[in-house]
């Protein structure tokens, strides 16, 4: 078995090659100069973050690419969600302003991870009519622009994101390796 250490260096490298494969689909330049600032703005990340993305490291491969397979169907599922809620802004646009009614939703959240945490702001932030401002632990504050946008917050969101990292799926893989 590998030791923690080893264990650490392999992650902060996946971590890395994944980011830097990023950086290279994205920049679309190849040369010296902007290969070398993404190696350095990489590294800099992995540095940085590389505990965000694997936190758990017990997780074996397998589990990790059936919880990459859910969080691409979870991205398809949000994208659905965005174009719900760009046609609700357009209606508001159209609308008398009385029918903006913005206010400040208290959401308490089940999710145990900061990543779980932190994917569930970005979604509610990605979906317009809302806002995450601020997380306090297990309590997420949320700008919404109208009773409808608030009332979106109904929990299908963090379910389907517990779902992506279901711990029970994990363990059973976990025993069945080890025994």
């Amino acid at each position: 078995m590998a030791s923690p250490d080893t264990k650490r260096k392999l992650y902060r490298g996946v971590v890395f090659g994944l980011l830097f494969l990023t950086w290279m689909i994205f920049s679309g330049l190849f040369d010296a100069f902007h290969l070398t600032l993404g190696v350095i703005s990489c590294g800099i990340i992995t540095w940085m973050s590389s505990d965000l993305l694997f936190e758990d490291r017990t997780i074996p491969l397998l589990a990790r690419l059936r919880q990459g397979k859910r969080l691409g169907g979870y991205c398809f599922w949000l994208l659905w969600q965005i174009v719900l809620s760009n046609l609700h802004l357009l209606r508001l646009a159209f609308s008398p302003m009385s029918s903006l009614q913005p206010h400040i939703v208290r959401y308490e959240t089940k999710l145990e991870t900061d990543f779980e945490k932190y994917l569930l702001a970005n979604s509610i932030t990605l979906t317009p009519g809302t806002v995450t401002i601020k997380i306090m632990g297990n309590t997420l504050y949320i700008h919404a622009i109208s009773d409808i946008a608030a009332k979106g917050l109904d929990g299908e969101m963090e379910r389907r994101i517990a779902q992506i990292f279901a711990r029970e799926n994990t363990e059973a893989t976990v025993k069945a390796t080890t025994s």
